[in-house]
């Protein structure tokens, strides 16, 4: 009866220390913007030649670079910002999806000599929050801690035509 006591009270505290430890890799939003945004929009694309790939470009404009924004929450997936080349006070985010992409042959065989040289599929990353198709959430850094705010109302421009380079005759 001891030992079975000692197991239970092992679990319930196992249980406790578990719940405990999800709290703090939960990510919270906060209330105050780290800047002024201006007006966020996305804008899809898809390559012109054919396996030429496809994606999202997620446009968020700042008034100042007070903050450092790092990446991009959209769409159930994420993307690295960087600094649009020709407005400083634009940070783009590229996400790629799967609707003009090459896809890779896989050799499926008894024989897994013959499947040496297939690649492995990449697993979607699941996003830490729950999000509508007109939502995004940023993160950046404060005091070396990285916090999120989320952008509501992300407006969806018309899609951007890719026209496909000629090739040379030479």
């Amino acid at each position: 009866m001891k030992t079975l006591n000692k197991f239970l009270g092992l679990i319930l505290l196992s249980l406790i220390m578990t719940s405990f430890s999800q709290c703090s890799s939960a990510q919270k939003l906060q209330d105050k913007a780290p800047t002024s945004f201006g007006k966020v929009y996305c804008q899809s694309w898809v390559a012109g030649a054919r396996g030429g790939g496809s994606g999202i470009d997620i446009y968020i404009p700042v008034s100042d670079y007070s903050v450092k924004l790092d990446s991009v929450y959209f769409r159930g997936k994420k993307a690295k910002l960087t600094i649009q080349s020709d407005n400083s006070k634009v940070f783009i985010g590229r996400i790629k999806t799967d609707l003009n992409n090459e896809k890779q042959d896989i050799i499926m065989s008894g024989d897994s000599k013959k499947e040496y040289g297939n690649k492995l599929s990449e697993l979607p990353e699941k996003i830490p929050f729950e999000l509508e198709d007109n939502q995004c959430v940023v993160s950046y850094q404060e005091d070396d801690i990285t916090k999120y705010f989320k952008i509501e109302n992300v407006v969806e421009k018309a899609s951007t035509p890719m026209m496909s380079v000629p090739m040379s005759k030479n």
